[in-house]
């Protein structure tokens, strides 16, 4: 049968999609008006999805902590965590849910067609018919609830999602981008917080979170896609039989309202909080904020992405140059939300004043003026229309399915108009039409019309204020203790009561018979082999070249590597900035602008990085390799290394204007990163107590890193003529034949014009007579607390196995997962409210466990201590450890394109990892059982043992809890100490 011969569903379009070489099917389901989208096609990674148009009402995170309340069970699945039990034990290669702004998305993606039924099956129960009316405790687990656990307690609040936006509100960048919508949309649902305010969430009832699940989670509401290789009838017909047909039509009033434009633009002003010794100079942001039209004009949406790029985010692209020489902010940032019905886009200044706020207005408009009235950069332009076509064309997403991506960008389109679910995933056509328009005046007339003329805009200023979340926290103590003064004995009682239930739910495991609910995969349904290894030698005179020999539709992957062996102890930071630095100054025959343009007109970008690999056989020995990356058609493999020659040897690296810039951004960005991604931070700064390899990453990529950075950034000037020798020391250290390797990713095809390049570059290369002398770093155990203006923590606990004496198994593979979405995920996430847990164990024996965005330390720190007993009381059915074991072998076969297979080949090479260890491993997977697991319980006692800690978080949790540490300082300083 063919789709359209369906009787439950009306096709209302049937379209060949070549560009995704797909068919695509626009469809309504007959009963219920529920919207279906089809792309069938060859790809064995398939996605199903459900969505539902959610514009929250207010900002209490009602369509958040939905999102999070359906998938703790349902009718028929109504074990307490279906989620996890799916994570534990099926070979998903996608498995999440999200919340948007105005809509709430359910993905999952499997290559496996059983499996696929089944993730399929429980995301559907889950959505219809979830457990959240039959039980209170859901709600309060994870959105908020109060928690008393004895008398003379002081009430506080605690839940996951809650827990999850008091870490999101922590960070600068975050209360930006709200105030910005909020700014622009303040009659719409985008005036709310749908994630949740944290301030917002404890006014959510339990009745008003049933009340709009009952409104927006019916059929008629929903939004259901289907890509991949399937048969796309069956799985419709199941859809309809097994939970659309049970209902009726719903009118659902869901639509996205559109902002009604403004007279003139607004101006807001918002404080985020910073320790009590940052300074509040030179940290303001700046955000000019424009409304573009609507995601439904095809051209626009694209135009605007071609835009930002050519006037903002490219290297030396004039507002952001202009804003830098004026000295406006240390980091320029543009941004263009195309995700939401009135599109934005945004001109942000980082480590600005407000006193600027004039001027940088002001310079926007001149600039932009000028723009219009010369005419644009064409190369800019057409630069920034082949990024991003060959992103389109490549469709690498790295982790996400490909699948995934293109129905979140349906939604783009099919949220706002049923009839236009493929306006923005057929793009070529789109990218032609840009092309020519480059040409013509179309550019400078959208500046004009959209930015200039417009007044549907909005200055928002975030500023930083001393001490803001201790202030808050304390308000927020003295509410709670005026509520529970105000409550009577046997208020309080029922309160310890409720508190010490939700306890008793929490700890209280699923049973057999709900657990068994879950539909799960056969251990026939698990491949024995291990994935190959593509990894041919090849030399070009003395050079190792690995050639890894795939289908890349004729894309070359380039990484040469340059062992830095030789590299002296003390410069060995400097290549952290190094990497920074070559592809984004200027060299001899180009400024940075017109090299970082000249790079994506004719290839997918050219990029240096610093990989380090360790050999596994030996566990101290590690090799770090500076790379320098590049990704080409076969026919422009010539022009990617003339570029690479022009960086390596024409770099002028001793331009101090460019390089202020460049170190100044740097700070910027890892300020950033360091507080979003607290949990690696701190588990890379607790690894490095002891692991060489994982000191080197921290001085080259961690804290101590960011020490470096912010010392260079604050006293430029004295230190700028040390930098600059440096960074051309270095350069001679590691440019030199004797230390490079070449890796590709391409088919024979693709291969055969490498030679001639290698031997031409490697004639370029650096021959100065060097000096090597061996060094060994001094490593110590540090303990330390890095105090933020955060609302939450980030607790890491490391140690070393192999150092203790014990080796590596594949079994640790499980206990991983055994312990991330089951002890830890139980005791950390479930019960101490923190958003998320995790733990590792390498082949060099480095082991870490850690939270993330976690109201606890000392308890969680505690947890992490008990891991051991809890291990050696593992027990598991033959059932359960089949799902921990298809699982982890879920985690291990993550579907991979050409050029993730090249990568994963030259790790192991270098790691020397053959494909018989990669099967040894599989095997001691296949083949654990719960006495395996127990086994491991001495090894774990051992890294714990090593009381290695880091935690990065609230500054009077830090300093209330300082005993637990060796030192204790402030992530950012205010001044070089």
């Amino acid at each position: 049968m063919k789709i359209s011969q369906l009787e439950e569903y009306e096709l209302i379009e049937e379209r060949e999609i070549k560009d995704l070489e797909s068919a695509g099917f626009l469809l309504r389901h007959r009963k219920t008006g529920a919207r279906v989208l089809v792309l069938s096609n060859e790809d064995e990674n398939k996605v199903f999805t459900i969505g539902f148009r959610t514009p929250p009402e207010d900002s209490t995170g009602t369509p958040h902590i939905i999102e999070h309340s359906v998938l703790c069970g349902s009718k028929r699945f109504p074990s307490k965590d279906p989620f996890v039990e799916l994570v534990k034990g099926s070979l998903n290669t996608f498995l999440n849910a999200m919340t948007y702004p105005d809509k709430t998305l359910y993905p999952v993606a499997s290559t496996n067609d059983k499996d696929f039924l089944n993730l399929m099956h429980v995301y559907m129960d889950a959505v219809f018919y979830p457990n959240i009316y039959e039980n209170e405790k859901i709600f309060k687990q994870e959105g908020w609830h109060y928690e008393l656990e004895a008398e003379d307690d002081p009430i506080k609040y605690n839940g996951v999602v809650y827990n999850e936006m008091k870490g999101a509100f922590s960070s600068p960048e975050d209360v930006l981008q709200r105030e910005i919508l909020n700014s622009l949309f303040p009659d719409t649902c985008y005036a709310h917080e749908s994630g949740g305010n944290p301030e917002d969430i404890p006014g959510l009832t339990y009745q008003a979170f049933l009340d709009f699940h009952r409104k927006y989670y019916h059929p008629s509401n929903s939004y259901i896609y289907l890509y991949g290789n399937m048969d796309a009838v069956e799985r419709l017909q199941w859809l309809d039989r097994e939970y659309l047909s049970k209902y009726d039509y719903a009118e659902t009033d869901s639509d996205i309202k559109v902002q009604k434009g403004f007279e003139k633009p607004v101006e807001i002003k918002k404080q985020y909080s910073i320790t009590s010794t940052e300074p509040e100079e030179d940290n303001t942001y700046l955000a000019y904020n424009a409304v573009i039209g609507t995601s439904l004009d095809k051209e626009l949406y694209m135009a605007f992405q071609i835009l930002e790029y050519a006037l903002i985010s490219a290297p030396g692209a004039p507002l952001k140059k202009a804003l830098l020489d004026a000295k406006i902010g240390k980091d320029i940032m543009g941004s263009y939300d195309n995700g939401t019905i009135q599109p934005v886009f945004s001109v942000i200044a980082k480590n600005s004043n407000i006193r600027s706020k004039e001027q940088f207005v002001e310079i926007i408009k001149n600039v932009l003026e000028g723009i219009v009235e010369k005419g644009i950069d064409k190369k800019a332009l057409k630069a920034g229309i082949n990024y991003f076509e060959f992103k389109y064309r490549e469709a690498d997403f790295g982790a996400y399915p490909k699948g995934l991506m293109y129905g979140l960008q349906a939604f783009d389109s099919w949220l706002y108009d049923d009839l236009e679910p493929f306006m923005h995933i057929e793009a070529i056509d789109t990218f032609k039409l840009m092309k020519e328009k480059a040409e013509s005046a179309y550019f400078e007339k959208l500046i004009q019309t959209y930015v200039l003329d417009n007044t549907h805009a909005s200055l928002v200023i975030i500023e930083p204020e001393r001490g803001l979340t201790a202030r808050n926290e304390k308000a927020l103590e003295e509410t709670l203790k005026q509520y529970k003064d105000s409550l009577a004995a046997d208020e309080i009682q029922k309160l310890i009561e409720q508190t010490e239930e939700l306890v008793i739910y929490q700890e209280t495991p699923s049973t057999e018979a709900e657990l068994e609910t879950i539909p799960m995969l056969e251990i026939e349904d698990i491949k024995r082999e291990a994935a190959p290894l593509y990894n041919k030698e090849v030399k070009f005179g003395d050079t190792l070249v690995l050639h890894h020999c795939l289908h890349t539709n004729q894309i070359g992957y380039l990484e040469l590597l340059f062992d830095t062996k030789a590299v002296p102890k003390e410069l060995i930071p400097y290549m952290g900035i190094l990497k920074f630095v070559l592809c984004y100054v200027d060299t001899e025959n180009y400024d940075y602008g017109e090299l970082f343009n000249e790079i994506n007109i004719n290839t997918g970008g050219i990029s240096a990085g610093l990989s380090l690999f360790s050999n596994v056989k030996e566990n101290e020995k590690y090799t770090a390799m500076f790379e320098v990356r590049a990704k080409v058609l076969y026919e422009n493999l010539d022009f990617a290394f003339r570029m690479i020659d022009e960086i390596l040897f024409t770099s002028k690296l001793d331009d101090s204007k460019r390089l202020y810039e460049i170190i100044a951004r740097l700070k910027s960005r890892m300020q950033m990163s360091m507080v979003s991604s607290g949990h690696s931070t701190a588990s890379m700064r607790a690894l490095s107590y002891f692991s060489p390899s994982a000191y080197f990453s921290e001085i080259t990529s961690g804290i101590s890193f960011y020490r470096l950075v912010e010392s260079i950034e604050s006293d430029f000037e004295r230190v700028k003529e040390e930098l600059v020798s440096k960074l051309k020391e270095l350069m001679k250290y590691i440019f030199r034949s004797e230390n490079l390797v070449v890796s590709y990713t391409a088919d024979e095809e693709g291969f055969a014009g490498l030679e001639k390049e290698i031997e031409q570059l490697k004639m370029k290369l650096f021959t100065d007579k060097i000096e090597t002398q061996p060094y060994k770093f001094e490593l110590k155990k540090q303990n330390e607390g890095f105090k933020t203006s955060s609302k939450i923590q980030y607790v890491a606990r490391s140690g070393n196995f192999i150092n203790s004496g014990y080796k590596y198994t594949g079994a640790l593979k499980i206990l991983k997962l055994i312990l991330s979405y089951d002890y830890l995920w139980n005791n950390v996430r479930v019960k101490g409210g923190a958003y998320g847990c995790m733990s590792g164990f390498s082949k060099l024996g480095d082991s870490y466990f850690a939270s993330y965005r976690d109201p606890n330390m000392e308890k969680t720190n505690q947890i992490f201590e008990n891991t051991a007993d809890y291990i050696r009381k593992f027990d598991a059915s033959d059932r359960d450890m089949l799902k921990y074991i298809i699982g982890t072998i879920s985690d291990i076969d993550t579907p991979m394109n050409p050029s993730a297979k090249g990568s994963r080949s030259l790790s192991a090479y270098f790691n020397k990892i053959s494909f018989d260890d990669l099967q040894k491993e599989r095997d001691e997977i296949l083949s654990a059982d719960a006495a395996s697991i127990r086994g491991l319980a001495d090894l774990v006692e051992s890294v714990i043992r090593q009381n290695n800690l880091c935690v990065i978080g609230n500054e009077d949790n830090i300093e209330n809890g300082k005993e637990m540490f060796l030192n204790v300082e402030n992530l950012f300083l205010s001044k070089v100490e």
